[in-house]
Formats: C-alpha cells, sequence, structure tokens
C-alpha cells in the first residue's frame, strides 16, 4: 500500500513544477475534455493524448513507474468496466460461432480502459507537481468570484488540500493497522468475500479512531496558530503568470484542435468506407 502514489508530491526543479498552480488546474481540466472529446473506437485521438501526457512526463522528470502506480487505485473499477463490457455487450459480430464476445464488446472494453487510464494519469500529474498549498491557492483563486454569492472559497479550498494532503499519510496508518493485526494472528487472505470484508473491521476501527485524532490534533494547531479562516488574510507568495504558462496552454491548445481534427478525419474516412 505504501506504493500508492495517487494525490502525493514529487518534489523537482522541472518546467512543470514551476508553472502556475492556477493554469495547472485549467490545463489538467482541459486535458480531461480532450480526452473525452475522442469519439467512440477513434485511437488515434487517444494516441495524441497519450503522446501530450507522456511528454508531459518527461518535461516534469517523474519517474513513469511512480506515474503507472498511481493506476492502482482504480484498477479494480477499470478491470470490472471492462469486464461488463466483454461479457455484456451483444453488439457486433460474435468471435466464434454461437460466441457472446463481440468484437465491438472488446473495442469499448480497451476504449474504456485507455480513457479512465489517460485521465488518471493526467490527474495523477498535477498532484505530482503541485504541492497541496499551492493546490489550495490555486483553486481558491479560480473560485474568488463565488465569494460574490457568499460562497465559503477560502475553507473549500482548505478541505480540498487537507484532503489531499493525508491520502498518503491514512494509506500509510493503514499499513501498519493491517501490519500489526497480522501480527496478532488476524487473518485477512482466507475464507469467503464476507468473512474477508468481516476480517477488516478490526482495521477499520482503529483506522476511523486515528483519522479523529489527527483532524482534532490539526484543529488543535490551527486554533494555537490563530486561524481564522479567510477573514484578513494575506497571502506570503504571490502567484503570478509566466511565460511557462502561456507555452502550456498553446500546447493544450493544439492538442484540443488535433483531437477534433483527428475526429472529423475519422469521420470522413468512417463515410468513405
Amino acid at each position: 500500500m505504501r506504493d500508492v502514489s495517487f494525490g502525493s508530491y514529487y518534489p523537482s526543479n522541472s518546467f512543470v513544477h514551476k508553472m502556475d498552480a492556477r493554469v495547472k488546474i485549467l490545463l489538467t481540466i482541459a486535458y480531461i475534455v480532450a480526452v473525452f472529446l475522442v469519439q467512440s473506437f477513434h485511437f488515434l485521438g487517444f494516441a495524441a493524448c497519450g503522446f501530450f501526457i507522456a511528454l508531459s512526463i518527461v518535461i516534469a522528470k517523474i519517474p513513469f513507474v511512480k506515474v503507472l502506480k498511481s493506476m492502482r487505485t482504480i484498477l479494480f473499477f477499470v478491470i470490472f468496466s471492462a469486464v461488463l463490457q466483454i461479457f455484456f455487450n451483444k453488439n457486433g459480430t460474435p468471435l466464434w460461432e454461437n460466441g457472446f464476445i463481440t468484437n465491438i464488446g472488446l473495442l469499448n472494453a480497451a476504449f474504456i480502459i485507455v480513457r479512465i487510464t489517460l485521465v488518471v494519469v493526467g490527474a495523477s500529474l498535477l498532484t505530482f507537481t503541485t504541492t497541496p498549498v499551492e493546490l489550495s491557492d490555486g483553486i481558491e483563486s479560480l473560485l474568488t468570484p463565488l465569494k460574490i454569492i457568499k460562497f465559503p472559497v477560502h475553507e473549500f479550498a482548505l478541505i480540498m488540500s487537507i484532503a489531499l494532503r493525508f491520502i498518503p499519510t491514512l494509506i500509510e496508518e493503514t499499513d501498519r493497522i493491517i501490519k500489526a493485526q497480522k501480527a496478532r494472528g488476524a487473518d485477512f487472505e482466507s475464507g469467503n468475500l464476507f468473512k474477508r470484508v468481516r476480517a477488516l473491521i478490526p482495521v477499520l476501527i482503529p483506522l476511523l479512531i486515528s483519522s479523529f485524532r489527527r483532524a482534532d490534533e490539526l484543529a488543535d494547531a490551527m486554533d494555537a496558530r490563530c486561524y481564522s479562516g479567510s477573514k484578513n488574510r494575506t497571502k506570503y507568495k504571490k502567484m503570478k503568470l509566466s511565460y511557462r504558462d502561456l507555452i502550456g496552454v498553446l500546447f493544450i491548445a493544439g492538442l484540443i484542435v488535433g483531437v477534433v481534427f483527428l475526429n472529423k478525419f475519422y469521420l470522413v474516412l468512417s463515410v468513405a468506407a
């Protein structure tokens, strides 16, 4: 469980790390939009998105192995979605006589796997290259217009920042509790599904208590430092746009234009066929 890296920050001095957090958030959203713009069975668009995110990972100087480990958190969901498409999609031509697996089902499964993988890797790149504090400040800055309707922008950004910060901490805490329970003779691997779920109760209860204790300690620490929300707060670091952000915007704009062009090209080929 310690290898699960989603939500963690990877320190580096790369071009991507130095970009403005607000721009990186918007670029991540635009990248996800580009992934969802890819039409069904049109894998050229996915190839363009994959090349873009792979290039971004190289520029950010993040090991590919670490990025792939972020997929472990949603591996079950990906496999489950693919299995549903393979075994329950009746569209298309069966692969063998009287078979229940069709070519369309396999294509849909592959399409879903690639789409989810690209989205998760893109979101992971944001957390790898942006500290929780920067992410919180960026979200707060982007949501500033909502203050007009009395929306607690600062508190909302703080909650998201704390949640991202404590994902690796809770994972390590869970790993410690499981090892402690195994040392006392607990068995988490044998028996049917019901028994395995019931065996996790001795893990969930201490984890819940530990989470409340950490929240209470964090609240005391914030209170000791006279934290009072967004009222009369100033920023130690001012967020400024730079040429890096312009380059990032141009690249993502090129990606979206490229995906739209490939969609049109694929549509023309489909009509011609």
